[in-house]
């Protein structure tokens, strides 16, 4: 077994990189260092693994030697032990309690209702307006995240607050994969007062929910995620959650319904709007297959152009840019042996690029996604969703929303960017656009 995997020792320089330009850090560590990096960042182990064999290895093969990483001990503080947060048994019992909440035929139930929200969002837009493409999408998937966890509408004044409170939390993450970020809470640092007032807003505001919902009468057999989560139970009698792990797991599906679909559909406008030829032929399908009606759960297959227009803006810009994982005991990744502590690092923001899998990787190219390259794809080459037993649950509610909103906002409306307005990734928790993506509105 080889003993020493090649890398590098600057823990203060790496901490400031990743600090300033994350993405940047990425690529030139597996430019310079290859499939395996190990390096020092902070006092901390770090290996970086860029190879959809290595990943496998990480994410399901020795997927019982590793837990979430150190990046995400900031988001246990707010989320509790929701899905993205909790770890061994107790996440595996709670995502066999959650995931009849997402089987295929529940989700279809709330297409509708997300074409309506966005058929909404269309109609309020103006001919030759120029606005922000990204922080529309922020609104509009508010507006179905809340409607289909909480049926409540986004013009309610909780909704708006619960909207602005997210808001708060996610800026407060910019520091998240940094070594020791989870210490910096203790400081005056204003993002994280504010996110700590934004917590109290949050956990407010479920409470209640909680508190009305096990008062009235559709805590059981309810329609929407919090009535599920309520109702849930254990097939084998270990009953149901108590309203702190409700509220985790409510928070969580939030977050993740929230904003990883707006990003997704920001990059997406962003892209066919610097791309006429594509946006076009999305329009062609769009028209052939809707005409004048709004879509539905089963337009699905009818959509597949649709469908790689979201599969490739998640591979360029994938609003999950890379997973960490840290060791609980000593582990070989690719042959090289590891003590337990060691932070793992996947990127999806470095895979999707890389052209030893995909074609002119940094080109725009939706027709790329055939059946031929999908079957032909390694393992985790592709994995906007995570990979293996922590695959994201709501992946099939994401798939569907992002189809369902192309569809129905192309229906309508054409987009082009602003000439000489910034359009850049900011790698927080998600990946944002840092400046937004200002587009000027044609209606069709």
């Amino acid at each position: 077994m080889l003993q020493t995997p090649p890398g590098e020792s600057r823990p203060l320089s790496a901490i400031f990189a990743l600090r300033r330009d994350p993405l940047g850090w990425l690529e030139r560590i597996a430019a310079q260092y290859g499939d395996l990096a190990q390096l020092r960042v902070g006092p901390y182990r770090l290996v970086l693994v860029n190879h959809p064999d290595l990943i496998h290895e990480v994410l399901v093969t020795k997927d019982a030697s590793f837990v979430k990483g150190r990046a995400l001990d900031q988001a246990r503080d707010v989320f509790g032990q929701g899905l993205l947060t909790s770890e061994g048994d107790f996440h595996k019992q709670q995502r066999k309690l959650i995931q009849p909440a997402f089987h295929r035929r529940r989700i279809e139930a709330y297409a509708d209702s997300m074409a309506s929200d966005a058929a909404a969002a269309a109609q309020r837009w103006r001919d030759g307006e120029t606005f922000d493409a990204a922080r529309e999408m922020m609104r509009l998937t508010l507006r179905i995240v809340v409607r289909s966890l909480f049926s409540v509408d986004v013009e309610d004044d909780s909704a708006r607050e619960a909207g602005r409170a997210l808001d708060a939390l996610v800026a407060a993450f910019t520091l998240a994969p940094l070594p020791g970020a989870h210490l910096l809470q203790r400081l005056p640092i204003p993002s994280y007062r504010r996110a700590r007032q934004a917590r109290e807003t949050l956990d407010a505001l479920v409470y209640g929910m909680i508190a009305e919902r096990r008062r009235g009468s559709h805590a059981e057999g309810g329609d929407d995620l919090l009535s599920l989560l309520l109702a849930a139970r254990d097939e084998e009698g270990g009953g149901g959650m108590d309203d702190r792990q409700v509220r985790d797991e409510a928070l969580t599906l939030f977050l993740a319904g929230h904003e990883t679909t707006a990003n997704a559909l920001a990059w997406s406008w962003y892209l066919l709007a610097g791309h006429p030829e594509a946006e076009a032929r999305l329009h062609a399908e769009i028209d052939t297959v809707l005409g004048d009606r709004l879509p539905r759960a089963a337009d699905l297959p009818s959509l597949p152009y649709t469908r790689k227009v979201l599969a490739e803006s998640m591979r360029l810009y994938p609003p999950a840019w890379a997973v960490s994982r840290r060791a609980i005991e000593p582990v070989s990744i690719g042959g090289y042996p590891f003590p337990a502590g060691t932070g793992v690092l996947a990127a999806q923001w470095l895979m999707h690029r890389d052209p030893r899998f995909f074609e002119d990787p940094l080109s725009f190219r939706p027709e790329r996604w055939t059946e031929e390259l999908e079957a032909s794809l390694p393992k985790l080459a592709y994995f906007p969703f995570g990979g293996g037993p922590r695959t994201c649950i709501g992946m099939g509610f994401a798939w569907m929303e992002g189809i369902l909103l192309l569809a129905t906002l192309g229906r309508r409306w054409s987009m082009r960017l602003v000439p000489g307005h910034p359009v850049e990734p900011s790698a927080r928790i998600t990946l944002r656009p840092k400046h937004g993506v200002r587009v000027t509105l044609s209606r069709r």
